[in-house]
């Protein structure tokens, strides 16, 4: 039997402070996130940071909250069911798929204990980040390798790293601009952001810089996109010190007075959508474009379940199964 977990980062239960606040509270106290001293950190954290920013991020949830959660939430069951059909018809019977969270409901362990209750021997665990970091994939082998460190009878394990470049995931990708130019109109840039990242990981050796402008480059030539044509950059900034740039609010400011008058926005590091990719981007990124004089902004969706995405998943899956 084939075990699958997927795996990305959770949501708030409801989008109310509280349950933000849990959420958060989870989220940034993991060292891996935050790499300041937890006697410095952790009392900033609570007695500044979850005050005030937690019923800011609340009305921002209930911005883009769907009838079944979080968009987050939504997105990541439909992803599960659709790679669970694509896995299913080619091992039949033969697979058992759960779905979990860093931070919230779905937990890792408990996404662990499901699959090996259901028999399985080899186990395959894709983080949901395409471009692997330290803040994010790095938090999913803790939590995997802190369930198996108490398991007698180990499963044969395979711990998906990235999959920045995988071919069908590029294709899936380009594919949904197509679409979506096909449906809308095309328009005189593309912009790819992706969420940012504290300079200093890149400066320790973190490979996600890298990988992000190898799938940025990848994706504009499945494109035939001209390099005036397509831009990248890096949103979700959080603190003072330096993060990755070019900034995203700065260059959707800036883009109008360029000559770029209508823009697509897309967010290839993020599987599926969620507050950063719908209410950061899709909502307040399209406020900033028009107000600095863009006269067209159009959002294109993240993969989510996407029949080719799906495929695309399951393929890599079924090539790092182990035979």
């Amino acid at each position: 039997m084939l075990g699958v977990l997927t795996v990305n980062t959770g949501t708030p239960d409801a989008p109310r402070a509280r349950e933000v606040s849990r959420f958060l509270s989870r989220f940034l106290a993991d060292p891996r996130v935050v790499e300041i001293p937890r006697l410095l950190w952790l009392p900033l954290l609570r007695g500044v940071i979850l005050p005030l920013r937690s019923p800011r991020s609340a009305r921002n949830y209930r911005r883009v909250w769907m009838d079944g959660g979080s968009p987050l939430a939504v997105y990541s069951q439909r992803l599960r069911h659709a790679l669970e059909l694509e896995l299913e018809a080619q091992l039949p019977g033969g697979v058992a798929i759960e779905s979990a969270f860093l931070y919230s409901d779905p937990l890792v362990p408990a996404a662990l204990h499901k699959l090996r209750a259901a028999g399985a021997q080899r186990i395959v665990v894709l983080p949901l980040f395409p471009q692997a970091s330290g803040t994010t994939t790095g938090p999913v082998y803790d939590q995997v390798a802190a369930v198996m460190r108490r398991w007698r009878a180990l499963p044969d394990l395979h711990l998906i790293a990235d999959y920045h470049a995988d071919p069908g995931f590029i294709s899936a990708l380009a594919n949904s601009v197509r679409e979506h130019w096909n449906q809308h109109g095309r328009t005189a840039h593309l912009l790819m952001s992706f969420h940012g990242l504290p300079q200093r990981c890149v400066q320790r050796g973190d490979a996600y810089e890298n990988q992000c402008r190898a799938t940025a480059a990848l994706l504009a030539a499945a494109l035939d996109l001209a390099a005036a044509d397509w831009s990248l950059s890096f949103q979700s900034r959080f603190g003072a010190e330096r993060w990755l740039g070019p900034a995203t609010d700065r260059v959707l400011a800036e883009l109008p007075g360029k000559g770029a008058r209508s823009l697509t926005v897309m967010c290839p590091g993020f599987a599926v959508d969620c507050l950063e990719t719908l209410e950061e981007i899709a909502i307040g990124g399209r406020e900033i474009y028009l107000h600095a004089g863009g006269t067209q902004f159009q959002y294109v969706s993240a993969l989510n379940d996407r029949g080719d995405h799906a495929q695309a998943l399951a393929r890599l899956v079924l090539a790092n199964a182990g035979g």
